[in-house]
């Protein structure tokens, strides 16, 4: 990696950390990426580290409720591209090249439906991130009369079956039963 990329990589952790409201979410989502493609560019890490930041700027975003729909395309759509502009401004702000503001951009665009190799490997880690670590979000849509059990459970079932990724599919399908068993305790905790 770059000097110029480890540098950003530095400062979007930064960022991360004092702005997003699922930090553990974000990095995780790095780490995977990493697993997935272990030559990953500073592009791909930067993408997958800050694909979700439209939701650390809840101003001007794009209206959401769990019981509406997760796979909605044009919400997935519009908090993609959101999510994009701010990261694009960000690097944009810190000096970064503009073709390399392009790639990172383009990589977040695409994090929720893949579509080649890259988006393909931040769109795994992100499923695979939050499968581990949105658990206690997903089980709040239930205990708040948000959505019910089996809505839960499906948004997890979404999370690995959207994977495109090959290696990505094959870790999901594995990690799936452990995640699903993990909604249905954190929902019967709740409610003790």
């Amino acid at each position: 990696m770059s000097e110029a990329g480890g540098r950003l990589l530095q400062e979007a952790h930064r960022w991360v950390q004092e702005k997003s409201p699922h930090v553990a979410h974000l990095e995780r989502t790095e780490e995977w990426a990493l697993e997935l493609s272990p030559d990953a560019s500073a592009a791909v890490r930067l993408a997958a580290l800050t694909h979700d930041m439209e939701r650390g700027y809840p101003e001007g975003s794009p209206r959401w409720e769990p019981g509406r729909g997760w796979d909605d395309p044009l919400y997935n759509m519009a908090h993609s591209e959101r999510s994009a502009r701010i990261v694009g401004d960000f690097l944009r702000d810190r000096g970064a090249e503009e073709p390399f503001v392009r790639e990172v951009v383009r990589l977040v665009v695409f994090h929720e439906t893949g579509g080649f190799p890259e988006a393909d490997v931040v769109q795994a880690a992100d499923s695979l991130s939050f499968m581990e670590t949105m658990v206690p979000v997903v089980a709040g849509w239930v205990t708040g009369n948000l959505v019910d059990p089996d809505y839960a459970q499906n948004r997890m079932r979404h999370a690995a079956r959207r994977i495109r990724h090959e290696r990505g599919r094959q870790l999901a399908e594995q990690m799936l039963p452990q995640a699903l068993a993990q909604v249905d305790e954190a929902v019967a905790r709740a409610r003790a």
